[in-house]
């Protein structure tokens, strides 16, 4: 489904036929939910490029929306706004932005005849058959953050612990800790299921201009176990100044933490957050973005 109005592909909610766009997009999206008979769906695949909104503070890989809601993030997302994820529901509905406002609606081929017809108005549906997506062939993080790992986490015979939880992708996806075996049972109880950690042991915290090409986090100095104040830099940054102007004066490169990681399980035990290592690829999602349309006033790019 995509806008018919150019002027709303070029600049989304801030153009003049935006309003009857997003109807249009509420009335399409509730037809085929209704078509599919999904009630609710769960998010995948979070990206956060800037604070979440008071309304989806809660919003985490794995929660489940119902059809209202649903609407909500699908319409936040044709608009440039984010946040951006993937909905499915129940094997029969997947929903994901495209670009340009445009929404990609995956449905059962027996459930998609006669939706092209509600694409009337200032929407415009296009019906197209997709083979299954191929087998994801991406090195994916398969350890559990359990009782073995925290212990091996509070046992780091260093001077520092750092860990990341990163909880979405984007630049405002993730929180970092400075553990230690005082803090780590209460650190290790707000971590959030489905978030991929990852743990440096006595990092090398300089300042250091060779980094500025790479991904990397800032942070503000002194350090103190807890979690600490950040900034993360997706895509480096042109000059050392664009750290220092803003109060921080040390910085970390992502790719450090790629060699310990693992998956928060789910209160069941299992494993179903799947995630890259901590630093493969991330900074490329951020900087580029696999969100389409999204002009994210006011953040970094997706």
């Amino acid at each position: 489904m995509s806008p018919r109005d150019e002027g709303v592909r070029d600049d989304l909610d801030d153009a003049e036929g935006w309003s009857a766009y997003a109807t249009d997009l509420r009335r399409v999206l509730g037809a085929v939910m209704a078509a599919t008979g999904v009630d609710g769906l769960e998010v995948g695949e979070l990206l956060v490029s800037r604070p979440l909104p008071e309304r989806y503070a809660g919003l985490r890989n794995g929660s489940e929306v119902n059809r209202a809601e649903a609407v909500d993030l699908v319409v936040g997302m044709a608009a440039g706004r984010g946040p951006y994820c993937r909905l499915t529901g129940a094997g029969r509905l997947r929903i994901e932005s495209g670009w340009d406002g445009s929404v990609h609606l995956y449905v059962p081929p027996g459930a998609a005849g006669g939706l092209t017809d509600l694409g009337t108005g200032a929407a415009v549906l296009e019906r197209r058959v997709v083979a299954p997506e191929p087998a994801d062939e991406r090195a994916i993080v398969e350890a559990a953050a359990d009782d073995e790992f925290w212990a091996a986490v509070r046992q780091s015979d260093g001077e520092m612990t750092l860990l990341c939880e990163r909880w979405a992708y984007g630049s405002h996806g993730c929180r970092w800790f400075w553990v230690t075996s005082e803090n780590a049972a209460d650190i290790a109880g707000t971590v959030r299921p489905r978030s991929l950690l990852c743990v440096a042991v006595d990092p090398d915290l300089r300042l250091d201009p060779g980094l500025l090409d790479d991904d990397f986090t800032a942070f503000t100095s002194p350090l103190v176990p807890g979690e600490l104040a950040h900034r993360t830099f997706p895509g480096g940054a042109d000059d050392l100044a664009e750290v220092t102007d803003e109060g921080f004066s040390l910085m970390l490169r992502d790719s450090v933490m790629a060699d310990r990681c693992a998956v928060v399980p789910d209160p069941d035990g299992t494993v179903r957050g799947r995630w890259e290592a901590f630093g493969d690829g991330d900074g490329d999602r951020d900087r580029d973005g696999d969100r389409g349309g999204d002009r994210d006033r006011g953040g970094d790019s997706p």
